[in-house]
């Protein structure tokens, strides 16, 4: 993977100040040097700047970025964060063509992809990626993002007729003119809405993302956003027994695609049965190829001694791992986190997303990413699974299904329980939520004659796409890609997106087993116990010693005359919450989002304020 960045504008001509626009460039492409310092490269012409910093995987010698081409005596220009799984056989239709390659990267494929068939062309790729390409035979830049939305795509147009871009929003803050501030939506997304973000919305004032499977266009005549590609909701005419043979080709060819690389791949193992079946694909792989598969498991210090069982997390994950190592003998490392690291990772977690996260999990999946990258530099991961497959309570719970707001944030108290008064009044942040729910089932693909409660999991399964799982995915870009690491997501391609959409709930859950679609899919390749296993969540600390660092630091912090958070939170209300925990233990966001998270969240806050200098 990798990171980009970039400017527009037809009115300037930035060969003027050649100079000032490229050190620019190099500053904004230096913010996001995190995501691969292996090679840098910058493109400047006039009314047009490109920057990439490059996580060399395929074609390491060769596929130096920004790659530049000419046809027909125009010049095009490409910056691209991603991989493409598929690009071996657009090599192949291209060259019948009669286009020529001089690198084996898959950069290159899009770029002539591009010039072969424009617009056209992102519709044939199978891949996780953001890319910019400048077309010099029609004067425009145009932005791309995948159809699940892997890859983050910034942008903001600037009231002097900019275009400016980047893989993270710190790259478009080091562009001159681009200033980082909030307003009263800001807060609301930041309060009511996160650690999810409305789709498109970038937070900060005037930034927004370009939306999953959407092409941006710039040019003289102003800036226009379409998708190029969108759900349908038709009838799932397959048998069960046909259907189970589909997953199955899908989930399997997805995986052994996403295989391919120029470095050795490894793949993160839970204990899940959503890792497991990665990591036994990926297993018998690189068996095939003669290698043995690195594998990764994650959890927390003293978990042993301190775990509690619940409802969501009723078991922990150690002995699952064990279980999948008998049968498949790979590589394995164990990695731990102790409460203090955990909390001092807050903080980076923060940097890492350039706003507040899923507190302790960014910041236990950034600690152990930057383990892994000491191994390895592409990762396969299980994640997505439970949002295509149904894995959730919200998908089944009655209460849940029927809820009238977004399932995994129904009770907004406790995330108004610190604020002022008058905050909570002057943002309104239930009629925000209420809105951007709203908003989002207009857009939700209908099935003519579907029964109403099959039409509302329909709903809560484009919930679930539209702001759950790109939740997750933000997480794992950003804490991955901050060391450098490259984590792939089988489960995200979108042919699986797009069969599974159609494929009705019953078939999901049969028999009133979660995810039966998949296990018996893909059940045969882990052992009896795994198949059978309840999910489990990402793994979270049940240390004592780690709530207690939260609710010191917190309380320290509000002391702080210089808190940006004293203009937000209420004095006696954070007094009774630090002083009784305990009373305030309902999820805020998710399953396991409760009141320890809720304290490290408004930590992360204070950060990002201070880091951006924010004020309200």
């Amino acid at each position: 993977m990798c990171g980009i960045a970039g400017f527009c504008d037809f009115g300037r001509d930035f060969t003027r100040e050649e100079g000032f626009w490229r050190r620019a460039l190099v500053s904004m492409r230096e913010s996001i040097a995190h995501r691969g310092a292996d090679q840098t490269g910058e493109y400047l012409r006039r009314h047009i700047g490109l920057a990439h910093t490059r996580l060399s995987i395929r074609d390491i010698a060769l596929g130096r970025q920004p790659m530049v081409r000419t046809a027909e005596g125009h010049e095009y220009a490409i910056v691209y964060n991603g991989e493409i799984y598929n690009a071996e056989e657009l090599r192949a239709e291209l060259a019948a063509d009669g286009y020529t390659f001089s690198t084996n990267c898959d950069t290159e494929v899009i770029l002539n992809a591009y010039i072969r068939w424009g617009a056209r062309a992102v519709e044939k790729l199978n891949g996780i990626f953001a890319f910019a390409v400048w077309d010099g035979a029609r004067g425009q830049l145009s932005l791309y993002r995948d159809r699940a939305g892997v890859k983050p795509l910034f942008y903001t147009l600037t009231p002097g007729g900019s275009l400016v871009f980047g893989s993270e929003l710190k790259a478009l803050f080091c562009c001159p003119g681009v200033t980082p501030a909030i307003d009263k939506n800001s807060l609301r997304e930041v309060l009511g809405i996160g650690p999810a973000r409305t789709p498109g919305c970038g937070v900060f004032c005037g930034v927004s993302e370009l939306r999953p499977g959407c092409e941006a266009v710039f040019a003289a005549s102003g800036f226009q956003q379409r998708p190029y590609w969108m759900l349908e909701s038709r009838p799932h005419i397959e048998s069960y027994e046909e259907t189970v043979e589909q997953v199955r080709f899908l989930v399997e060819d997805a995986v052994r695609r996403q295989m391919i690389s120029d470095v050795p791949v490894c793949s993160f193992l839970s204990g899940g049965i959503d890792s497991s079946i990665v990591t036994a694909l990926a297993y018998q792989a690189q068996q095939a190829n003669g290698a043995v598969l690195n594998t990764f498991s994650f959890d927390f210090t003293d978990n042993d001694r301190n775990f509690q069982a619940n409802t969501f997390q009723p078991e922990q994950d150690a002995p699952y791992v064990d279980i999948m190592l008998r049968q498949y003998p790979t590589h394995h490392t164990r990695l731990f986190c102790d409460a203090a690291t955990l909390a001092d990772e807050l903080n980076a977690a923060a940097d890492a997303k350039d706003l507040p996260g899923m507190a302790d999990i960014d910041a236990s999946l950034l600690y152990f990413c930057r383990l892994v990258k000491q191994q390895n530099k592409v990762a396969l991961t299980g994640e997505c699974a439970d949002e295509i497959f149904g894995g959730y309570p919200w998908f089944y719970r009655r209460e849940l299904v029927l809820c009238g707001t977004f399932p995994w944030g129904r009770d907004t108290t406790l995330r108004k329980a610190l604020l002022k008064e008058d905050v909570v009044q002057e943002l309104d942040l239930d009629g925000y939520i209420a809105a951007r729910y709203a908003e989002s089932l207009r857009r939700v693909p209908k099935l003519e004659g579907e029964s109403a409660f099959e039409a509302r999991r329909r709903e809560i399964a484009w919930l679930n796409l539209k702001w759950f799982m790109p939740t997750l995915l933000d997480r794992m870009d950003r804490t991955s890609m901050a060391c450098g690491l490259e984590a792939r997501v089988p489960f995200a391609d979108h042919r699986i997106l797009e069969y599974l959409w159609n494929v009705p709930f019953s078939m999901k859950r049969r028999n009133g087993v979660e995810k039966a679609l998949l296990r018996d899919a893909c059940g045969g390749l882990l052992p009896p116990a795994l198949a059978a296993r309840k999910k489990s969540p990402y793994p979270k600390t049940y240390d004592p010693r780690y709530t207690a660092i939260l609710y010191r630091d917190l309380g320290e912090t509000l002391a702080d005359p210089s808190s940006p958070l004293r203009a937000l939170v209420d004095e006696k209300k954070a007094a009774a919450f630090l002083e009784k925990p305990a009373a305030y233990n309902t999820p805020w966001f998710g399953q396991l989002m409760a009141a320890p998270q809720l304290a490290a969240y408004y930590l992360q806050m204070d950060h990002w304020m201070r880091r951006f200098s924010l004020s309200v």
